[in-house]
């Protein structure tokens, strides 16, 4: 059985919808636990920022958190820098991205689900951040101009998408010459079959659209990118690892 696109976007989107509506409401050890960051194993979801002081970011903002581990550790942040980061969910990551590049940068925080941006933009006046914008749209196509970022981040978004060509030439267009490419993700220790890929549940859990590490090198090398690196951190179930992938627009 083959599912559609528009059938993956919308167990996706269903998905972080009930995800945004629980952390806005604190019910986030309700009955589906499982989309809660605060009971996820090491690594995942809120863990994967253990070293953040408390109210240094809203504390819905973590519970909003479904990632794989943590982007902006890895990005090499610096002041100034224009950041966009793919999948914002409830803007945990851009709130830190925002802090890094200070006054003098900003980050786009892009998300195609409308709880997100809610939650996204609630918590944005309640952190007081200023140097960052909530834009809805898609991975695929970016609604930024060429070359208008000197950095990507993602956590555990990109192999929700059903087209990740799409995804990875819209980052190299978006990013300028030279510009970094740093996020988390799920990568599956073996091609998946079409019947592993058929499981709308395992696709909003982040594995049925999982990319082999060579999948993942050989498609940002044919967008453009180089020096591409994936490095596994930690177990995401018995067919996948969370990674942290970098690369050179």
């Amino acid at each position: 059985m083959t599912r559609t696109s528009d059938e993956i976007k919308k167990a996706v989107r269903d998905r972080y919808a009930r995800a945004a509506r629980r952390a806005a409401t604190a019910d986030c050890c309700g009955p589906a636990v499982s989309d809660c960051c605060s009971e996820d194993p090491a690594g995942f979801g809120a863990s994967a920022y253990g070293d953040l002081a408390p109210g240094e970011v809203p504390d819905v903002a973590r519970l909003a958190s479904l990632g794989c581990g943590n982007p902006t550790a890895i990005a090499g942040l610096r002041p100034g820098e224009r950041v966009l980061d793919l999948g914002s969910g409830g803007g945990l990551d851009v709130f830190l991205a925002a802090r890094q590049v200070g006054p003098t940068g900003f980050v786009y925080g892009l998300d195609m689900t409308d709880e997100m941006l809610a939650l996204a933009r609630a918590n944005q006046v309640a952190a007081g951040v200023v140097n960052a914008e909530f834009r809805k749209g898609e991975i695929e196509a970016i609604p930024l101009p060429d070359a208008s970022v000197d950095v990507i981040i993602s956590n555990c978004v990109i192999n929700l998408s059903t087209d990740k060509p799409a995804v990875f030439r819209e980052a190299h267009r978006v990013l300028v010459p030279g510009g970094r490419f740093a996020v988390s993700d799920v990568v599956a220790l073996h091609p998946l079959s079409d019947e592993e890929r058929a499981d709308l549940a395992s696709w909003a859990g982040c594995l049925a659209g999982a990319l082999t590490a060579e999948e993942y090198l050989a498609g940002l090398a044919a967008a453009g990118f180089r020096d591409a690196q994936v490095t596994p951190t930690h177990a995401a179930g018995p067919t996948a690892v969370s990674a942290l992938i970098t690369a050179t627009a």
